[in-house]
């Protein structure tokens, strides 16, 4: 992959040297300075966010959310420890409250836990992917940082499209996981 973006940016490069030679050195020092300001303001949001994560864990309240989500986490992820369920609690709760940078760890940690070291990703690990990469945000606070350090007039417009695209994507990934599961195993019964 990193060879397509390097490919990708020296045609763009070669492109503008043709069409515009003048704005060459302009435009990637410009390109290069936003890039590193993007990153200073996202390094500050995602530690905000591990912040939070630390104090949860040292305040329990990670234990009270994985008992809250506990119901739910049975459920969709039958036969894993407690352990394990805890860090897929938290990494949900933290999805859903628009902490991506802090449900990172947790998922790792949960599919260390879920790891039955065949080698392969368990049906559970699978679902857990899903579930990260579909992410239910009832709150997307990452994005409405950066939409207000950008200079949106109302950061926060987007709640109910974010709820609503997410709730949707989170719901056709389960339903595909899980069918996806019962397929496998009716063909390994057979």
């Amino acid at each position: 992959m990193n060879i397509v973006f390097l490919l990708l940016a020296f045609c763009g490069l070669v492109a503008m040297t043709v069409v515009n030679p003048d704005a060459v050195f302009p435009t990637m020092i410009k390109g290069a300075s936003e890039a590193i300001a993007l990153a200073f303001k996202l390094l500050a949001i995602y530690s905000v966010w591990l912040s939070v994560l630390n104090m949860l864990e040292k305040t329990s309240l990670d234990k009270k959310l994985s008992k809250m989500l506990s119901p739910l986490t049975k459920r969709l992820f039958k036969g894993e420890s407690e352990t394990a369920q805890k860090f897929i609690s938290i990494n949900m709760a933290s999805n859903m409250l628009g902490m991506g940078g802090a449900a990172t760890p947790a998922g790792i940690k949960a599919m260390k836990e879920m790891d039955d070291l065949s080698g392969k990703a368990t049906d559970n690990m699978k679902l857990l992917l899903v579930l990260s990469a579909t992410s239910l945000q009832i709150i997307p606070a990452t994005v409405i940082a950066l939409r207000g350090d950008g200079g949106s007039a109302n950061p926060s417009d987007i709640l109910l499209p974010t709820l609503i695209a997410t709730s949707v994507s989170t719901l056709c990934g389960v339903i595909l996981c899980k069918t996806f599961a019962k397929i496998k195993s009716r063909k390994k019964e057979k």
